[in-house]
């Protein structure tokens, strides 16, 4: 068979035996001598090669002018789209010849069908004895794996499913794949693997594992360069790779992430590795796989830009057939859009099995039955043959005689001594063991699928040499176990690290550890892992919880879950976090009822209450129950240091459902507690929460104290850190609320001033969701100055941000502040769809904070498209919700826009009434008629009560808007007298704002009443 070097030169290669030149899948077609010209440039990369040597050994013995020479040059040029004037693969050296510059790899390979060829060692030296998996009846599947590598080569992302029962062959294929992708100087190739675990695992594990791996690697400096300007949330998570300095600085620069950061950060992250080598991306037992690395898959998955990028992942599907887990959802997804492909494994032929046993007893003469056999055994179960193989050499009863193999007795006799079934195959291996080396192996698959010989020597009190001597001798007889690359714990342990060759191996071999025994080797090693890591634990705090779980040790177990659950949240993984803190609240229940089972349970409440917000919102149920229950929990600890923490989250649960008397004795217990503390942070954290809540209520005055009193507490350096305890920074939220007050209280500039700090002090905090608050909230503040365009633009920028990290909340308010400019711009039908889509998503977080407000902007909507008798349903609602909740500050703008649309409905009906007198007549302008009597009576009961409220709150710009109101009523019925002293009275009390449309409209009605 011929073989030669297969040149690669991404995103082309050379096919030196059927002089081909192609670029993914596609052929590129070039003349034979410009083929050969490319060829003897790759054969000597990064050197100048004359124009003499060229022609020499293309036309040799044909005399050819350099004409032709740059024709073949321009040929390939064109061919490889490369531009001469800045090139990536030929340099023209001017005067003497050619230099080809880019970086290339080469493989050898062998004549075959598929694009991409085959490498030779795919199917590995058969060793009777000790034999490595032999692959056979894959083929198809091995071109079909590469068929996806050449578009991936051509820039096409690629994300692939590989699925099969246990056994049936998944990693063999992977592994005899991946010998045939060109080396690591050509490709990325990160391998990562899933483990079970209870709940949802630890967030991005594998991929956390792959690209560790790849950091690790040659050019891997290279690889953590990229991480840190594309994905610094990513090398966050390994700070293993950094030095103090380093994670100091991106801890800084990484403040306020979000999963969906984290998501888009490692996308771009790859399309900048990928455009110089393209990255294979393998993710083993993705049945097992957390929530986190799912949406990854997904994410990458979805992404349109080119990028030379292949994801394989390995499942069982009978693993994923509950419907409740998420990649079955997630698959399907992908599938429906066209994101993915499937690779399902069928178990092997017959003819397959025939084949291995060609292979592996070369010369033999075995009987044509013994093929037969074995697939009517083993259904075909790649492991399964293997194994049988395995232990009818091992029994003797396969047997080599003058350099032949032959089967001992008939196959009838044999077949009687064949184990039914995979596991019995197993117990079978396990039992032609040594009893030591049946201990080491079982004590090994307490340990886990992947395990440190220092580990097995714990749980068997024996010495780690001992042990390394015991699982080497069986992985050098290709029995259970594979060596791995070792490892050295903190505390200078150093010892050799082994992998069971198949899940199915560690499965069994536990099955066969009693209760009693597994329970104390689970304590032995969990114990023997905290004291080599130290104060370090927490680092693989999810792997102790397990053992210590297991080993019955529920305390440390508990312990480690919470520690656990911070790791995840730090990584923004809320369901992660949320699966290890109910499991740890679930063994909470199996202890006594101690002061330190009581301090545990609070701990884990407190860390639960924030997931529980990130995963379902502010004000969902769950989040209550949290918060609660950890407030009844501090009662019986003297001064807990949650409480803080406790209060805050039940004042901001009740606050956002619009609770506001439960929200404001809340804050009052907050502030209490930070005087009688002497506590400057806390006390900020109080002024905080009574600013929010009491503009909430109505009074705005007091409000507005609360909120200056944060103000002057708030120091950048020292209150940052409450952005991670509380997921906001207190000194922009009090500016935020100093400003909507000034407002309210009547000093609009004031009030743009203090919104413009607000802005600044969020972009300097880098804090996203503090941000987006404060960019909302001035666009809110330019609604309520009736500036629609900058409503507009501070409104798209903090959807841009919002969209760029996900956040769930404010998307809702974005709807209803565009639709609002829909209706401003006539769009009135556009604009209320937009609110209501907003006003849906509120509910669906069970959020009705200010709702007041933008029930006001709805119910206006509808009195501009016309649909006055829907405006006043809306508002007939919003103030007997606003009784309910003590949610008032927006009261007189209710009973405000409550009057005009009762005018507008009053003029209506007198516009129908004479329709009806005059059929043939013309309709009457509306805005000409005046309306009812009864109309007009009902809506000045409204402007008069919008102007008691408003005076009461000390709302002067609310006021303001009452009496222009009032006095357009007054002006029609002929009181212009009256209607100009009570304008003139509000008016005159402003010194500021005369810019705003409120004032020039007022400035103009008095005009007209004088």
């Amino acid at each position: 068979m011929q073989q030669e070097q297969l040149i690669f030169f991404p995103p082309f290669r050379l096919d030196p035996i059927d002089e081909r030149l192609w670029q993914g899948s596609r052929e590129i077609s070039l003349r034979p001598k410009t083929f050969t010209v490319l060829r003897c440039m790759l054969e000597h990369p990064g050197r100048l090669i004359t124009k003499e040597s060229l022609l020499d050994s293309v036309w040799h013995g044909t005399h050819v002018s350099d004409v032709v020479l740059r024709s073949c040059i321009q040929e390939i040029r064109e061919a490889l789209r490369d531009d001469p004037a800045a090139p990536k693969f030929i340099e023209t050296v001017h005067r003497r010849g050619y230099r080809f510059i880019a970086p290339l790899s080469t493989q050898l390979v062998r004549s075959s069908e598929s694009g991409v060829r085959s490498q030779q060692n795919f199917q590995l030296t058969p060793n009777p004895q000790h034999p490595a998996p032999t692959l056979v009846g894959r083929e198809e599947e091995l071109r079909q794996l590469y068929r996806w590598l050449d578009k991936t080569l051509n820039g096409e992302r690629q994300t692939i499913f590989i699925t099969g029962e246990p056994g049936v062959g998944k990693t063999t294929v992977m592994e005899a794949f991946l010998k045939g992708v060109p080396s690591q100087e050509s490709f990325w190739i990160g391998y990562g693997q899933c483990l079970a675990h209870y709940g949802a695992g630890e967030a991005y594990m594998p991929v956390l594992e792959a690209l560790g791996r790849l950091c690790r690697g040659p050019g891997g400096g290279h690889i953590i360069e990229v991480l840190d300007r594309y994905a610094p949330t990513w090398l966050l998570q390994m700070p293993s790779l950094l030095d103090v300095d380093e994670l100091n600085a991106i801890q800084q620069k990484t403040q306020g992430t979000s999963q969906e950061r984290m998501l888009r950060e490692l996308a771009e992250a790859v399309e900048a590795l990928t455009a110089e080598r393209p990255l294979v991306l393998v993710l083993e037992d993705l049945h097992w796989a957390d929530y986190s690395t799912l949406d990854l898959i997904s994410a990458l998955a979805r992404r349109r830009e080119p990028v030379r990028l292949l994801v394989i992942g390995t499942y069982r599907p009978m693993d994923i057939s509950a419907s409740g887990y998420p990649l079955k959802a997630i698959k399907q997804e992908l599938q429906l859009h066209e994101c993915c492909e499937e690779m399902p494994l069928e178990f092997l032929t017959e003819a397959a099995v025939a084949e291995y046993l060609l292979m592996r007893f070369r010369g033999s003469s075995l009987p044509d039955g013994l093929a037969r056999l074995i697939h009517q055994r083993t259904d075909g179960n790649s492991l399964f043959m293997v194994n049988v193989v395995d232990y009818l050499v091992a029994q003797g009863l396969i047997i080599q005689a003058d350099g032949h193999w032959k089967l001992r007795v008939e196959i009838a006799q044999l077949g009687m001594r064949v184990p039914e079934s995979l596991r019995q195959m197993i117990e079978k291996q396990i039992d032609g063991l040594t009893v030591e080396e049946q201990r080491v192996l079982e004590t090994a698959s307490v340990a886990g699928v992947e395990f440190s010989a220092a580990a097995v020597a714990a749980g068997l009190g024996k010495e780690v040499e001992e042990i390394e001597e015991a699982c080497s001798g069986l992985a050098r007889r290709g029995h259970f176990l594979r060596p791995e690359a070792g490892g050295e714990w903190p505390d200078g342990t150093v010892a050799a690290r082994y992998s069971f060759i198949h899940q199915l191996y560690q499965e069994v071999l536990q099955e066969r550890v009693t209760v009693g025994r597994r329970a104390r080797l689970h304590r032995l090693i969990g114990e023997r892992e905290e004291t080599a890591y130290g104060d370090r634990a927490g680092e693989i705090a999810g792997e102790l919880a397990i053992h210590f779980e297991a080993g019955r040790d529920y305390r440390r177990a508990v312990r480690y879950l919470g520690q656990a659950a911070e790791i995840v949240l730090g990584r923004h993984a809320n369901r992660e976090a949320i699966g290890y803190l109910d499991k740890g609240l679930e063994l909470l229940k199996l202890r006594p009822d101690t002061p330190e089972y009581v301090q545990q349970e609070l701990t884990l409440q407190t860390l639960l209450g924030p997931a529980l917000i990130a995963v379902k919102g502010y004000a969902a149920t769950e989040v209550g129950a949290a918060y609660t229950r950890a407030h009844d929990l501090c009662q019986r600890i003297a001064e807990p240091p949650e409480l803080l923490r406790v209060l805050r989250g039940l004042w901001v649960f009740h606050y956002m459902r619009a609770e506001l008397l439960t929200a404001k004795r809340l804050g009052e217990q907050l502030l209490t507690l930070a005087q009688v503390e002497q506590n400057p942070a806390l006390s900020l954290e109080a002024h905080y929460a009574l600013a929010a809540t009491l503009t909430c209520v109505g009074d705005i005055s007091t409000a507005y104290k609360h909120a200056k009193q944060g103000i002057a507490l708030y120091d950048p350096q020292q209150h940052r850190s409450h952005v991670f305890l509380y997921g906001q920074d207190p000194g922009v939220y009090c500016q935020l609320w100093a400003a909507v007050d000034l407002w309210f209280l009547g000093y609009p500039d004031q009030s743009l001033q203090r919104s413009q700090a607000m802005l600044a002090l969020a972009h300097d905090a880098a804090h996203p969701f503090s941000l987006t608050t404060a960019l909302f909230t001035a666009a809110i503040l330019h609604q309520l100055r009736r500036e629609s365009q900058a409503t507009q633009e501070r409104t798209v920028a903090a959807i841009a941000l919002t969209n760029e990290q996900g956040f769930a909340f404010w998307p809702a308010w974005g709807a209803i502040l565009q639709g609002w400019a829909l209706t401003v711009q006539g769009q009135e039908k556009e604009g209320i769809a937009k609110m209501h889509q907003g006003r849906s998503a509120l509910q669906a977080m069970q959020a009705s904070w200010l709702q007041s407000y933008h029930l006001a902007l709805l119910a206006k909507a509808y009195g501009k498209a016309g649909q006055t008798e829907e405006g006043l349903r809306i508002l007939t609602g919003a103030l007997a919700e606003g009784e309910e909740t003590r949610q008032h500050f927006y009261d007189a703008e209710l009973y405000r826009i409550k009057g005009q649309l009762v005018l507008q409905s009053g003029v209506r009906s007198q516009n129908r009434s004479r329709q009806v007198r005059s059929p043939r007549s013309e309709v009457t302008n509306p805005q000409s008629l005046t309306p009812n009597p009864h109309a007009q009576a009902e809506a000045e009961a409204c402007f008069l009560k919008a102007l008691e409220i408003a005076r009461e709150q000390q709302a002067k710009s609310l006021e303001l808007r009452a009496v222009m109101s009032l006095s357009r009523l007054w002006q029609r019925q002929g009181k212009k007298e009256e209607a100009y002293e009570l304008l003139t009275e509000v008016y005159n009390w402003f010194t500021e704002g005369f810019e705003t449309k409120d004032l020039r409209e007022a400035a103009t009605l008095l005009r007209e009443l004088r």
